[in-house]
């Protein structure tokens, strides 16, 4: 049964509480340090990064916020005394195309607790894009939160409407989801994503899909969670995986529990990045002997420091695929140096620095034409976790 709270019923008050308690679902956000921009009227508009690759203003927020549910972590278990809302799928979506049509949105990202029986819940869900889709006739981006005990047929009718769907994983097994959320199933949960491979052979699912891990709650490692990740990238076409370090909240039985370090998070994305876009295996990510990633350096500088025999690797010769492993140089410093290469122009340090701020790391790890533009690195506080406040 569920114990909440007072319950709120204003249209403005129900924007105010659900938009503000969106944003501890990372899944519709941005990685890469943007900044959410509070919506003077309450809700919560975030940049979001759209598969072709361009970046809109989107609505996130819940349809509710009561749960039947008790996850350990989360603000809005059921017991916990707060208040509590739950928009109708019809405001909703007239109150998501009002602020479309000012102009202040341009996309949906609509995530839910669990509110009722849980097909009915999702079945509301569904309803909001199917308004704005049908009745609306909403062209834009749309993602929508998959409740975890739904059936198949429940995704299979998400993604008509949906661009892009998404499940909370939390944790990287079974026996780390059990001791922050006993009531939910890993194996059922996991099960989705054998379900939205499918939609995506059948292109029923145009914007792929996305999950979320709580960084910390379980005591899981990071390596436990990274191996899961890859396997998320490599055999199911996952488009991202987010991270959100564990923050406790008062009223829950983690509330006790220290904050887990938001560069612990950080680290997490940018090995994240190094598996997803820099062509790094799961086992090339440099752990700790605890089974976590450093925190006092970002993986890739720890990989290279690791391999000395990789380095340096000379920079008018080398291919894209060498090039961006090199601390300080990514995917778009990478094909500039080819392009500079194709144009025939001689690539200094000081032509390097121009094409980025953090191409100066890339230095001790370089050769310009056989010569070394600063000393050789060296390796002693590779184990310093010496880490910025």
């Amino acid at each position: 049964m569920y114990f909440g709270g007072q319950t709120v019923k204003d249209l403005e008050e129900k924007l105010v509480l659900l938009g503000s308690e969106a944003r501890f679902d990372l899944c519709g956000s941005c990685f890469g340090g943007e900044s959410r921009i509070r919506h003077p009227r309450g809700g919560w508009i975030y940049p979001v990064a759209l598969p072709d690759g361009r970046r809109v203003p989107v609505l996130k927020i819940l349809l509710s916020n009561e749960c039947i549910h008790n996850c350990f972590y989360c603000a809005n278990r059921a017991g916990r005394p707060s208040l509590r809302a739950t928009f109708v799928p019809e405001e909703l979506a007239r109150l998501f195309m009002n602020l479309y049509e000012r102009g202040l949105v341009q996309g949906l990202f609509l995530s839910s607790a669990v509110f009722r029986e849980p097909s009915r819940a999702m079945e509301d869900m569904i309803k909001v894009a199917e308004m704005l889709r049908s009745r609306y006739r909403f062209p834009g981006y749309i993602h929508l939160k998959v409740l975890p005990e739904v059936g198949f047929d429940f995704v299979e009718e998400a993604a008509k409407f949906a661009t892009r769907i998404s499940v909370n994983l939390e944790a990287p097994s079974l026996e780390h989801l059990k001791r922050i959320a006993p009531e939910k199933d890993f194996t059922r949960i996991f099960e989705k994503f054998f379900w939205f491979r499918e939609l995506q052979k059948r292109g029923e699912l145009r914007g792929g899909f996305t999950t979320q891990f709580v960084v910390g709650a379980a005591g899981e490692k990071d390596r436990e969670i990274l191996k899961v990740s890859a396997v998320l990238y490599r055999e199911f076409q996952a488009q991202r995986v987010y991270y959100s370090a564990f923050q406790p909240v008062v009223g829950t039985p983690l509330e006790d529990m220290p904050g887990v370090s938001t560069w612990r998070e950080h680290r997490l994305y940018q090995a994240d990045f190094l598996i997803r876009k820099y062509g790094f295996s799961f086992e090339e990510i440099p752990l700790r002997d605890d089974g976590n990633l450093f925190l006092s350096k970002d993986p890739k500088t720890v990989w290279a420091l690791r391999h000395p025999e990789y380095f340096p690797v000379e920079v008018h010769q080398a291919p894209y695929e060498v090039l961006i492993r090199v601390p300080g140089i990514g995917p778009e410093t990478a094909k500039n140096i080819l392009r500079l290469r194709r144009q025939g122009v001689h690539i200094t340090p000081e032509v390097l620095k121009k094409l980025g701020p953090s191409a100066t790391r890339a230095l001790p790890f370089l050769l310009f034409r056989g010569k070394k533009a600063v000393s050789s690195f060296s390796q002693p506080s590779l184990f310093t976790e010496e880490v910025p406040v």
